[in-house]
This record gives C-alpha cells, sequence and structure tokens, in this order.
C-alpha cells in the first residue's frame, strides 16, 4: 500500500453541527469531516471563527482565512447565525432538528443561558449526540474560568516535566492540550454515535481538555500514582533507559533508543565500543541509567565523528531504534511522508489529514475550509428558508 487511497466516508449521512472557535472543538469536527461526514461550521456573522484572523500571513488573516482557520476546517461547510438574535435562534432550532452532532467549547453555561442547552435541543432532537468540549470541564472549582492550551498545558503538569533542570517550567512547542481534547472529542462522539444505533437516543458528552491532557501523560502520572515518584524534566533524555535520548552527530542531533539490553549491546558493537559491555557502570539498565551522564559522554565523542544519516542508517540495520531530529519542512518533506500522502491539497492549499489508514481509504476532505457564511443560502435553503427571507434575516441581522 503506497501513495493516496480513495477517501474514507465511514461517517457519511451524520451531520455534525461546529459552533466552535479556535482549536479544540475545530479539530474534533475537522476529524470527522475527514471521513465524510456533513461538517456546518455555525459561525457568528460579525467575523465568525476567531482562527479566521490568526496565523502567518497577515494577508491571508485580513480575508478572514488565516492559517490557523485553514489547517483544521477543510471540508467543512460555513453558515452565519446570531444566537442571540431571536429568529437567529428560531432558524438555528430548524438546523438542529436535522442534526446527528452538535459540538461547542463555549464556557460551561453559556449555551443554557441563550436557551439552547442539551436539554432543551434534546426535546426537539432526541437523537441528538452533544459533546461540550471546555478546559476544565462542565463542573468543578475552575470550571468557569477561560482556558487556552498554555493555561491546560500549566494545569496538567505538562509543563513541569518539558525541558531540564535549567529550562523547566517550558511549554510544549504546539498546542498539544487543545489537539488532544479534540481528538478525545472525536473518539467520543464516534462512540455515542455508534452506542445510538442500539439506544435509539443520543446524550451529553462533557470533554475535559485537562483531564484528556493528564489522561494521556501516561507514564508520568502512573509512576506516582502507582509508585509515589514524581516526574522530573530530563530534557531530551528517556527516564525509562539508558542510553536512551538525543545525542550530537557531526551535523546535528540524532535520536537513539537503545532501551533494550539487546539493543545497547548492538549499539556498541556498531561504534566500536564492545570494551563497555565489560563495565560494571554499563552492565545492566539501572547501572546505565545511574551511570547516565558519563554513558552519554562516552557516546556523544564517538557520534561526533559521522552525521546523523551515517549513524541512522548504520544503527538501524542493526535493530537500534534511531533516528534525526528534523525541522517541521524537513519532516513534511521526508519521503516517508510523501509516500503515506498525509499531506492533502485541497482548493489550492495543503494540509496534513489523520495519523491512520483503512485497507483501502484514507481520511480526505472533501473541499477547501469554508469562507465565512459561504453556505447560507445552500443550507438554508434545505431547511425551507426562501432566498427573500434569507436577505431579510441578513438585513435583521439574524443571519
Amino acid at each position: 500500500m503506497s501513495g493516496s487511497l480513495p477517501p474514507a466516508r465511514h461517517l457519511q449521512g451524520v451531520r455534525v453541527l461546529d459552533l466552535t472557535n479556535i482549536l479544540s472543538g475545530p479539530y474534533a469536527a475537522f476529524q470527522m469531516a475527514l471521513l465524510g461526514a456533513e461538517v456546518i461550521k455555525v459561525e457568528r456573522p460579525d467575523g465568525g471563527d476567531l482562527a479566521r484572523r490568526l496565523g502567518a500571513d497577515p494577508a491571508l488573516n485580513e480575508q478572514l482565512m488565516g492559517t490557523s482557520f485553514l489547517a483544521q476546517n477543510a471540508g467543512k461547510k460555513s453558515v452565519t447565525i446570531d444566537l442571540k438574535n431571536a429568529e437567529g435562534r428560531a432558524l438555528f432550532l430548524k438546523l438542529v432538528a436535522s442534526a446527528d452532532v452538535l459540538i461547542e467549547n463555549f464556557r460551561p453555561g453559556v449555551m443554557d443561558r441563550l436557551g439552547l442547552g442539551y436539554a432543551a435541543l434534546k426535546a426537539d432532537n432526541p437523537r441528538l449526540v452533544y459533546c461540550a468540549v471546555s478546559g476544565f470541564g462542565q463542573e468543578g472549582p475552575l470550571s468557569g474560568n477561560p482556558a487556552y492550551d498554555q493555561i491546560i498545558q500549566g494545569y496538567s503538569g505538562v509543563m513541569s516535566v518539558t525541558g531540564d533542570a535549567d529550562s523547566a517550567p517550558l511549554r510544549v512547542g504546539y498546542p498539544l492540550c487543545d489537539t488532544l481534547g479534540g481528538l478525545l472529542a472525536s473518539f467520543a462522539i464516534s462512540s455515542a454515535l455508534y452506542a445510538r444505533e442500539k439506544s435509539g437516543h443520543g446524550e451529553f458528552i462533557d470533554v475535559s481538555m485537562l483531564d484528556a491532557t493528564i489522561s494521556a501523560m501516561g507514564w508520568a502520572v502512573s509512576n506516582y500514582l502507582i509508585a509515589g515518584v514524581e516526574a522530573r524534566p530530563i530534557g531530551n533524555q528517556n527516564m525509562t533507559a539508558a542510553p536512551s535520548g538525543a545525542f550530537t552527530a557531526s551535523d546535528g542531533q540524532i535520536n537513539v533508543a537503545a532501551n533494550k539490553q539487546e539493543q545497547f549491546v548492538a549499539l556498541c558493537r556498531v561504534m566500536g565500543l564492545a570494551e563497555l559491555l565489560d563495565d560494571p557502570r554499563f552492565a545492566e539498565r539501572e547501572a546505565r541509567k545511574r551511570h547516565r551522564d558519563e554513558l552519554n559522554g562516552i557516546l556523544n565523542a564517538v557520534f561526533r565523528t559521522r552525521t546523523a544519516a551515517e549513524w541512522e542508517d548504520d544503527l538501524n540495520r542493526a535493530n537500534v531504534p534511531a533516528g534525526q531530529i528534523l525541522t517541521v519542512p524537513q519532516a513534511l518533506n521526508h519521503p516517508q511522508v510523501a509516500q503515506r500522502a498525509l499531506v492533502q491539497e485541497v482548493g489550492g492549499i495543503r494540509i496534513a489529514r489523520s495519523g491512520f489508514r483503512f485497507a483501502d481509504t484514507q481520511p480526505d476532505a472533501a473541499c477547501a475550509p469554508p469562507r465565512l457564511g459561504e453556505h447560507n443560502a445552500e443550507i438554508f435553503g434545505d431547511l425551507g428558508v426562501a432566498e427573500q427571507e434569507l436577505a431579510r434575516l441578513h438585513e435583521a441581522g439574524a443571519i
């Protein structure tokens, strides 16, 4: 299997209303769009999703098509509704009646105050799957606080274990918590849709970015909960083994993970350091961890004699996991990424699809990210709203 595959349409026939902004919610809805769901982005008439104004290209920001928006809104349609306008709410309720899923990432209570919370909506559409994504969840002492990704990185403990003793706490270099929250939301929604086939009714989903992040921290959490050992920042080293981490070649850095005894033996032989196998400081895993700095010093002196690419080839041939540390452009242009057709061009822009494939299909955006309100006539027309009435609603500020 290689190259691009036909588009996966596992969620075809599912209508999703995406009321979300910036990243966590939009990313969840994007995953569903890539699998064929009809995702309708419901945006404010006065500018829409804030991500439309965010990104590295000022000209695109001015056009309300910022790169931050383009990254996770391909495959969607856009309508504009003012949910604070009585006629806008009435139109929205018509749209909800046609929907399978609603995703929102307002602060807890906002939709209820508008009369559009789950309790109100399920009365007219009991099959609706309603997913609320928030920083801290719908309950608890922090639930009402505003939360962006960096706030959650700090609260979750992620920043405390990122970096080294001198640089921690350090922010992860991309919106990790937003992305984790979005992924978990799309998984939860898909699970609820599956359950609906048996139960016949939808349900309310409460996604907390904080919960999602802590859940995904794995060993950093379990080592404390089970073993009582608090994780500490150790930079580019792997706390579970040595030698395992980043090393310095002649032209840059390389990751090497000789986590198993046989991998350490192979590493020493490839590097011409067989004498280390008889050194009691490095004889077994725990000894190597205790003498990590000494071992890394010996290895780096040899790593510096050749390029990262040369070491990567030789070590992988010896079944020692190794890989160059790439920049984002280098990663995107790597033959491995090209072979998998991860990057899709749609409507003249390039986006990264989901990180999985099926046997004969793969996630795929059906259309380019939408202009603000681009699909008003199509979507509202399907609800029975005549063109003249649309013009009047626009004039009244409802759409």
